[in-house]
């Protein structure tokens, strides 16, 4: 028996099957033999009616989106597979990225305050034998999911919105005027009687069968293989991990570790960054590693843990993102859309950051008409701060055939890492929740060929020429974007003036001049 086995053998849920079926799909991405998906099609003919504004599919973050527009007083349809309810384990994120839940409406400070679950500081940052960095505020925050999903599941259906549980999608109809979509019901069998739209929202996360019909044969760009648990029985330590790593390569990659205390136990997770090569590592094998490395991390022996519940997944990446469906009427959001960096695991503190401008965006788009597919294709601009990021998870890990010095990539950080503390909490803090701004690279960059010219010639040939010609690309659009924002801005003014489409479309460009050079996080 593995140690996995061992460890997870009767917990509720059958983690291991659940594990099993994780490795069939992530080998299917490896080995490109993922079945394909058409379940979008084009019709010509207008629908006879049209009973919806918007319908959503994908509960578990759609609820957010859902919620908002439901509170605005469109028709939403909101379609979940199973029962619309959160997981145990919390979601981790910082205060001020929640904000945007009490200035939306969605909750009220208490009832914002009813949902956190848990919170700490500091965390800790560490590679190798570096030296380790102290933070505070930084995804410190554990928000219960069940608890905020069923806040938001009231607000929706008080505001009118309707709730489709039991309720898979199966395919839609794109229409001149309208999309038809189909969801099965509780059997096999059975179906929902269609249900037809002016806008299809698609919230169903990476694996979502309208991304697979989009993408096609490609394979992921990168993938970020993660493997965890919450338990009890850890030694008491109120402080956590955003990360660290204390081994060299192994198995041809970098592992990172992050924990934090929640309000059942210990959550702790490894990580690793990797291409979707066919020889690369399996979850399963993964997660035999974490429990051999595991006791040397939390210094605690595996026969001291009560596990509560294991967590497991993998986070597929692609260049071409955000994603923009070509199809009309049709929008990815959160996960779907690929709108986080090949850093992050995505899910819900994506889907925070870029809640207020979907929300403005689509109620302005449902406003104005504008559902086709370009002015759809503009609520998923090209976003320079999150395309540089690349770089970054290139020289974060090592292809199958690489090879570099076992504490290369160890070394490497705790140069960068340092680079940015020294500069301060206004360079490092950003970067630590996703979002990179123009002025905090450029310093963390002269700062760090100045002292260590050596490192930097070493990084080149890790990542390769086309990468770092790619990345000056993306890091000079950074530039760009970051000059152009306060005259996009001061340009509200006349901008109010405009038409309706015109403004859609102007405010869509103020948008991904905000957000793509990173000023949100300032905001």
């Amino acid at each position: 028996m593995t140690l996995t086995e061992q460890m997870l053998s009767g917990l509720p849920g059958d983690p291991l099957a659940g594990l099993s079926q994780a490795d069939d799909l992530w080998l299917r991405y490896r080995t490109g033999t993922l079945p394909d998906a058409h379940v979008i099609h084009q019709a010509d003919t207008p629908l006879d009616s049209v009973d919806w504004d918007v319908v959503i599919c994908g509960g578990t973050l759609g609820i957010l989106v859902g919620a908002g527009l439901a509170q605005r007083g469109w028709r939403v349809a909101l379609l979940e597979r199973g029962v619309l309810q959160g997981r145990q384990q919390e979601w981790n994120i910082s205060r001020r990225e929640l904000a945007v839940l009490t200035e939306l409406g969605l909750l009220s400070e208490p009832e914002l305050e009813d949902v956190i679950a848990s919170e700490y500081n500091p965390a800790r940052l560490q590679f190798g034998e570096g030296e380790p960095l102290w933070v505070n505020d930084v995804l410190n925050v554990g928000v219960d999911p069940r608890g905020l999903l069923d806040r938001l599941k009231a607000k929706f259906l008080k505001a009118g919105g309707q709730l489709f549980e039991q309720a898979p999608f199966e395919a839609a109809w794109v229409h001149p005027n309208g999309v038809l979509v189909k969801a099965l019901g509780q059997g096999d069998s059975d179906q929902h009687p269609p249900f037809t739209t002016r806008l299809l929202i698609d919230a169903m996360g990476h694996f979502s069968p309208l991304v697979r019909q989009a993408r096609g044969t490609a394979k992921p760009d990168a993938v970020c293989l993660v493997v965890g648990t919450c338990a009890q029985g850890y030694p008491t330590n109120d402080k956590g991990d955003l990360i660290v790593s204390f081994t060299p390569l192994r198995h041809q990659c970098q592992y990172f570790w992050e924990a934090f205390p929640a309000q059942d136990g210990r959550t702790t997770y490894l990580f690793t960054y990797l291409d979707a090569d066919p020889r690369r590592l399996s979850l399963t094998e993964l997660f035999e590693e974490y429990w051999q490395l595991l006791p040397e991390y939390q210094q605690v022996s595996l026969e001291e843990l009560r596990v509560q519940r294991a967590l497991f997944g993998f986070f597929p990446c692609y260049r071409q993102s955000p994603l923009r469906y070509p199809w009309g009427r049709t929008l990815a959001v959160g996960d779907s859309s690929g709108s986080q960096s090949p850093l992050s695991f995505g899910g819900f503190g994506a889907m925070i950051r870029h809640l207020d401008r979907l929300m403005a965006g689509i109620d302005e788009a449902l406003t104005s008409d504008c559902l086709g597919a370009k002015p759809l294709g503009a609520l998923q601009p090209y976003q320079p701060n999150l395309s540089v990021t690349w770089l970054f998870q290139r020289s974060m890990s090592v292809g199958v055939d690489q090879r570099l010095a076992e504490q290369h990539i160890n070394t490497m950080l705790t140069v960068i890492f340092a680079a940015m503390a020294g500069l301060g909490e206004p360079t490092l803090k950003p970067f630590l929740q996703d979002v990179v701004q123009f002025s905090a690279l450029a310093k963390t960059l002269a700062v760090t060929s100045l002292k260590y010219p050596g490192l930097v010639a070493k990084i080149i040939p890790q990542v390769g020429v086309g990468s770092l010609a790619s990345w000056l690309g993306h890091y000079g659009s950074l530039a760009g974007y970051s000059a152009l924002e306060p005259l996009a801005r001061a340009l509200t003014p006349l901008v109010e003036l405009l038409p309706p489409v015109q403004r859609y479309y102007s405010h869509r460009w103020q948008d991904s001049l905000f957000y793509g050079s990173g000023k949100d996080y300032n905001a």
